[in-house]
């Protein structure tokens, strides 16, 4: 997280506000052995997110839905079923929504990683520089040999995700709206997403280089399509789709409108 090594981290854990917590914790000294205090830091997070109700309650309206202790709206259940569906959305295929072997409720990410070829962000200033690309997975030092991953980004969970300002790893979309439309319109209506070059032709995937384009996925559903081809999903379906997603956000109750 833009951290250069355990040292820099070390080095904010001795400035925070719980510092003395984290020593009388781990002992004394541990801010001596930087590696050892990062692991112990990763500990200290893994246990939060396994202990605190407050970080995974999952209650969401999709998690009562689970639970049996609500049901779907015909839209929501629309949805669903588009969302699951492998020739329609796929979103399932990285985006988890069934319970997991040990009956956990989902996290609606397989923490797999996928190019998508988003358009370039010009909010982002470091884009004003032609030269400049956020290249993801192959930018780590240890996989600067793999060009085949670069472009590859986590896959994000879908909890809370309508309430996201910003979407995709370099935040150009801003609603779920513009977000779906794209999965659906990128290959079959190209021109609506990227700019044109002087000659008139499209500079599609234009947030990559050019020697690293056919790294995009371009295989799935519903990236496999052609220019001119129909979306795998409508704009009525992708309406369901949505209010699907409304459901994952958390804080949901019998009286909520979503």
């Amino acid at each position: 997280m833009a951290n250069i090594n355990a040292a820099t981290i070390t080095q904010k854990i001795a400035q925070a506000a719980w510092v003395n917590e984290f020593k009388t914790l781990y002992g004394a000294n541990i801010l001596n052995d930087s590696n050892l205090a990062l692991a112990k830091l990763n500990q200290a997070l893994e246990r939060y997110q396994l202990e605190d109700a407050k970080f995974n309650g999952f209650t969401s309206k999709y998690d009562a839905v689970l639970r049996k202790a609500a049901t779907l709206s015909a839209q929501e259940q629309r949805g669903l079923d588009l969302f699951n569906d492998p020739q329609k959305g796929n979103c399932a295929a990285c985006h988890t929504s069934t319970k997991n072997p040990d009956g956990s409720h989902p996290l609606f990410t397989d923490f797999s990683y996928d190019n998508l070829g988003l358009p370039r962000n010009p909010d982002i200033n470091e884009n004003a520089n032609p030269h400049y690309f956020d290249l993801g997975l192959c930018d780590r030092p240890d996989l600067k040999h793999r060009k085949d991953l670069c472009g590859a980004f986590r896959v994000p969970s879908l909890r809370n995700v309508s309430l996201r300002r910003a979407l995709f790893h370099n935040g150009h979309f801003k609603t779920l709206e513009e977000a779906m439309h794209f999965y659906v319109e990128r290959d079959t209506h190209p021109e609506k997403w990227y700019p044109k070059r002087r000659d008139g032709t499209v500079n599609q995937f234009n947030d990559l280089p050019l020697e690293l384009r056919n790294n995009v996925n371009t295989k799935e559903v519903p990236y496999d399509r052609k220019r001119g081809d129909n979306p795998a999903l409508n704009a009525s379906e992708i309406e369901d789709v949505i209010a699907f997603l409304h459901t994952l956000n958390d804080g949901w109750n019998s009286n909520s409108k979503r």
